[in-house]
């Protein structure tokens, strides 16, 4: 079964926030309306640290609003981010995988769409010093981008993220600190890719960690994934639970 199939279920966007908290927030990348949303935590940490969300190849979805409003609860502004615009929501997982291949290949176009969803962290009030970006598959992909742009952020979490990038780009130092959370049998990151992405990270420079979840596969952090694994594509408490764990520790540390 296909990736495409497999994830069509688990990552519908919706069309609106779920998340009382969560505020819609309109901004723009040129003529091209985006909308994102935003939460700001009711006690705030030191030095108002945040994170940015990156979201699945469908784009905003219940997971990635969930993920913001929990981390409020911790004492963190979040945003979560829309890549894809206000106008280009993908109806079905022909379009999701159009949309999120485009913005793997033109690397570049992602970078600039993640910073301008920084840009929105910073003005709902976190502190442009102390911000860390996460994301969830094609949104830890992001992560992973980010941290190759060199964009001005203390860290980056990946989830179960695509870790791959063409070859003839150069790999150049990397500034920020990287930590990607990877199910030890997804079949959609192979072997290959982590064998390069590791090497990448070596010879960056940077400070990475990886950390693979025992019986996991694709998408472990999501519970409508179903729990069959032969898919690809699976929910795993175990890993769930053990990845957000980790993500808390980075973030103490790094911010």
């Amino acid at each position: 079964m296909k990736l495409k199939t497999i994830l069509l279920a688990i990552v519908m966007p919706l069309s609106f926030s779920t998340f009382a908290q969560l505020n819609p927030i309109d901004y723009k990348d040129g003529e091209q309306v985006l909308s994102g949303f935003g939460i700001k935590p009711k006690s705030e940490l030191k030095d108002k640290p945040g994170v940015l969300v990156l979201p699945a190849w469908f784009g905003i979805d219940a997971h990635s609003q969930e993920s913001a409003s929990k981390l409020a609860e911790l004492g963190y502004y979040s945003f979560v981010a829309d890549i894809y615009g206000k106008d280009n929501r993908p109806k079905n997982s022909a379009e999701a995988g159009k949309n999120a291949g485009y913005y793997k290949k033109n690397y570049a176009e992602y970078q600039k769409r993640i910073q301008l969803a920084l840009d929105q962290l910073i003005k709902l009030g976190a502190n442009p010093d102390k911000i860390v970006v996460m994301g969830y598959c094609f949104g830890g992909t992001g992560a992973i981008e980010a941290a190759r742009g060199n964009l001005k952020v203390q860290g980056v979490v990946s989830f179960h993220g695509g870790l791959g990038k063409d070859a003839a780009r150069a790999i150049g130092k990397i500034n920020t600190k990287v930590l990607v959370l990877h199910g030890a049998d997804d079949p959609f990151v192979p072997k290959e890719e982590v064998d390069g992405f590791q090497a990448e990270m070596r010879a960056s420079g940077t400070d990475w960690q990886m950390v693979y979840y025992a019986n996991s596969v694709h998408a472990f952090t999501h519970k409508d994934a179903g729990s069959d694994n032969s898919k690809g594509a699976a929910y795993n408490e175990l890993a769930d639970k053990r990845s957000w764990i980790a993500l808390k520790d980075f973030l103490k540390e790094v911010l």
